[in-house]
């Protein structure tokens, strides 16, 4: 996946290491972006794990109306974009509707389907178009075969570089529960197959309006995956959950994560 080598060119890195996406949901402040950027940063660089900076410019899919939602489109993109640049790391974003794929793909290399829009034809067209690599997450309503379909149009498309990631599947109402079965039947499609370690463990749809979580499971997702084949994790992070303005319900706390990933190394050793 040569894709995958030309967007880590910049760093170096252990061939052999699975890649990590990491940072904050939502883009908050400088302040906040760039304390998460330069820590994950420094973890990865001595455990030699590739490393995507992440952060979403706008939350488009809150709960509640009067949920944060970012800073405002261009500000919150030129910040993922300043990141990116003073740390030497590729960025990605999500984009929620097909007139934001243009614009996003200004400033990030990686553009973010989110799983409720993995069906959506132009959303993932256009993000196609742009010429930059397409991540997909897997919907919570469908099976790891099903995502052949969401591939298939971005090469359709012209683009060949296109990632799918798992996040759980729907039980019941207000909880997920991962089939890891999904990983090596997503990487059928010859792609890279990455694990959502966080959102995998929202308990969504709560009578309070605002998402639940269990972060003290994330290592156990990881983990899994990692041993299941996994070639990437998503991992949202961020120095103080609790205040965090989206989903720090489900956030591993910044503190927490190089003692993870250094675990994680080791399992990757052990399975490849």
């Amino acid at each position: 996946m040569e894709f995958l080598h030309q967007l880590f060119q910049k760093q170096a890195y252990d061939k052999n290491n699975f890649f990590l996406i990491a940072g904050p949901c939502v883009v908050e402040s400088e302040e906040i972006v760039m304390e998460v950027a330069e820590g994950v940063a420094d973890i990865c660089k001595r455990l030699q794990i590739p490393y995507v900076f992440k952060a979403s410019y706008r939350k488009a899919n809150r709960t509640s109306a009067s949920s944060f939602t970012g800073i405002g489109d261009e500000a919150g993109l030129e910040l993922v974009k300043k990141v990116g640049e003073k740390y030497s790391l590729p960025t990605t974003t999500d984009i929620h509707a097909h007139e934001e794929a243009a614009l996003a793909a200004k400033y990030v290399d990686i553009l973010q389907i989110p799983a409720f829009l993995c069906r959506q034809t132009d959303l993932l067209l256009a993000a196609a178009e742009t010429g930059k690599i397409v991540n997909v997450k897997k919907g919570q309503f469908l099976s790891g075969e099903s995502m052949k379909f969401a591939v298939d149009k971005v090469r359709k498309a012209g683009n060949e570089k296109v990632m799918l990631t798992d996040r759980g599947n729907t039980f019941g109402y207000q909880d997920l529960v991962v089939d890891y079965r999904n990983l090596p039947i997503m990487k059928q499609n010859n792609v890279p197959v990455i694990m959502d370690c966080t959102h995998s463990l929202q308990q969504p749809n709560q009578a309070g309006g605002v998402t639940g979580g269990n972060p003290g499971m994330i290592a156990t997702i990881a983990k899994a995956a990692i041993a299941t084949g996994a070639d990437g994790l998503f991992i949202e992070t961020h120095p103080n959950p609790k205040e965090a303005k989206s989903d720090g319900a489900n956030m591993l706390h910044l503190s927490k994560l190089e003692e993870l990933l250094e675990k994680l190394v080791k399992v990757r050793m052990a399975v490849i």
